[in-house]
């Protein structure tokens, strides 16, 4: 007779536990030395009984297997992170791509292009969706202009004042022009009241301008009789 199928499950009973964990790990540590040798692979076993006791196989050494381990298993993991980004910017891209498609298709029908395939609810609501752009737009219009008008009249307020702050200075240097006009002639009249004194010996004075050109003429004598002459030669000064 063959044996019968031994179910897997906890042994209750310590003695009989202790003798099958005895065979089965001297049964495994046999296969384990097996497949190093027969398969030229770099094994490592490494056993704790139910008692904490260490029971261990190495084909090369015990350290060098578990540094190959930790170094491959955080290769293993860097590439199914890598691979999981991957996918990740995949699934992105796809959706990034219908997305844009999408909105390409409703650009074209903005602008009245591929309608052929819409009914008339979607013609309806794609007018009403135009029609609620246009008053954005126009408002927004309105509202520039508004704003620039605005800025224009601030500014011509501003240009209005500077004008009559200039008309006022303009205004006072014209009346201080008129008070110096005024000094000067006052002064010119002043000094022709005293214009040319006659002085005690019959003489003449220049003294309102001593740079007004003086003319002096001759006056030529009457024939005489040089040996009796019956009066003196006169000499004339006048002054033009």
């Amino acid at each position: 007779m063959g044996r019968g199928k031994i179910v897997i499950r906890r042994i209750d009973n310590s003695t009989s536990r202790q003798v099958t964990f005895s065979k089965r790990r001297n049964g495994l540590l046999k296969k384990a030395k097996e497949l190093a040798i027969l398969c030229d692979a770099e094994v490592g076993l490494i056993i704790f009984s139910s008692t904490g006791k260490l029971y261990d196989f190495s084909s090369t050494s015990m350290k060098s297997v578990i540094d190959r381990y930790n170094k491959t298993k955080e290769e293993h993991r860097q590439v199914l992170n890598s691979t999981s980004e991957v996918k990740f910017w995949q699934r992105e891209a796809a959706t990034l791509r219908q997305q844009l498609q999408q909105l390409q298709e409703n650009h074209r029908q903005l602008m009245g292009e591929e309608l052929s395939g819409l009914s008339v609810k979607d013609l309806q609501n794609l007018e009403n969706q135009l029609d609620m752009s246009l008053r954005g737009v126009r408002m927004k219009k309105d509202q520039i202009l508004t704003d620039e008008i605005q800025e224009l009249s601030r500014k011509g307020n501003i240009i209005h004042q500077e004008n009559i702050e200039l008309y006022k200075k303009v205004n006072l240097i014209r009346q201080e022009n008129m008070e110096l006009h005024k000094k000067v002639y006052a002064t010119r009249e002043l000094n022709g009241e005293n214009r040319n004194p006659i002085l005690p010996n019959g003489g003449f004075t220049v003294a309102d301008n001593l740079h007004a050109p003086v003319h002096l003429q001759l006056s030529q004598p009457q024939q005489q009789n040089y040996e009796t002459p019956a009066r003196p030669m006169k000499l004339g000064l006048q002054l033009h």
